[in-house]
């Protein structure tokens, strides 16, 4: 039997047929290892792959969230903003206003100040008083810095230059001056007071005899005695100011009250009292005070100061710059209520 097998493996047939059965044996082996090695590379890839679209899914995920975070955050943002822009235009609706408020209360209070500056001159003739009041509102005007108060500006700057200017405008220093004498009025030595100027006695030489000096001494003194009982004064006016002394107290008040006259001729522009009033004043102190007494001469050249001054001008009006100050004023108001509406 075992022959027989041996024979037939002898064979050529037998012998080829077992090798193609080998090589086909062992290109199945090979085929089933590279049939697994695929499967296990597949199943690796495909478990990548699932790895990889979990990821992707759970990345979609995350940036599905994100997304709604981000655009949650835009709209939050963007009701900020319009919160925002909505109270920027209140804030610049409340500036317009207050600003417009502001700008009006100025306008008011300059307007104001000018019309006292206008009342002071019509009713008072008092140029410093309309200065103060003009002074006060252009400095307000300046400090705002507004260029639409520009034009009042000019014309306010132009009346108290047109102020400044005017003939005797010092009306408080004119004032002074007057109320300067009404108080040396009671001072001022009267002409009739006047006493001479006593005379010193000689002294006697001490080499002369006794008897001779005696007589002289004597001779002397009667001599002086009698110059005393008869006074000769020179007096330059044509008629004397004699003036009991009791009647002295009512000559002082009556020339304060020509002063007082000459002030308020003064504060009322009323040049034509005021000279006179001055003059009377200088012919009253000339006939009854004595003339060479310091204070009388400072007394007289002060009231000379005051008759050189004219105060019979006509002041400047300062309707023009109310009238431009009014419609600065009515134009604002305007331009508020088209605001407003």
């Amino acid at each position: 039997m075992t022959g027989g097998w041996r024979q037939r493996w002898r064979s050529p047939a037998l012998r080829v047929a077992a090798v193609a059965i080998v090589i086909v044996v062992a290109q199945w082996i090979d085929t089933r290892i590279q049939v697994r090695d695929l499967q296990q590379e597949l199943a690796r890839r495909l478990g990548e792959g699932d790895a990889v679209a979990r990821e992707g899914r759970s990345l979609a995920l995350q940036g599905k969230e994100a997304q709604a975070a981000l655009q949650a955050k835009v709209a939050v943002l963007e009701a900020k903003l319009a919160e925002t822009q909505s109270q920027a235009v209140a804030l610049e609706a409340m500036y317009q206003e207050l600003s417009s408020t502001r700008d009006e209360r100025l306008l008011a209070e300059v307007e104001q100040a000018v019309v006292i500056a206008m009342q002071q001159l019509q009713f008072a003739g008092n140029v410093e008083a309309a200065l103060i009041a003009l002074q006060g509102a252009e400095s307000r005007l300046a400090r705002s810095a507004q260029p639409q108060f520009l034009p009042v500006r000019k014309l306010i700057a132009r009346d108290i230059e047109r102020l400044k200017g005017t003939p005797g405008s010092n009306v408080s220093g004119l004032s002074l001056k007057i109320e300067s004498v009404v108080a040396a009025v009671d001072t001022l030595p009267l002409a009739y007071e006047q006493r001479p100027k006593p005379v010193a006695a000689k002294p006697a030489a001490a080499s002369r005899p006794a008897s001779v000096d005696y007589w002289r001494e004597l001779g002397a003194d009667l001599w002086r005695e009698f110059r005393q009982l008869v006074r000769i004064e020179r007096i330059d006016q044509t008629d004397p100011a004699l003036l009991a002394p009791n009647q002295s107290y009512f000559l002082r008040e009556n020339l304060k009250l020509r002063l007082l006259n000459a002030r308020l001729a003064l504060l009322q522009r009323d040049g034509k009292v005021y000279r006179e009033e001055i003059r009377q004043s200088r012919e009253q102190l000339e006939r009854y005070f004595d003339n060479r007494a310091k204070p009388v001469q400072a007394a007289q050249a002060a009231l000379a100061a005051l008759a050189a001054t004219d105060v019979g001008f006509d002041l400047p009006g300062l309707a023009e710059t109310l009238t431009a100050l009014r419609n600065l004023k009515f134009a604002g108001e305007r331009r508020g209520g088209a605001a407003a509406r």
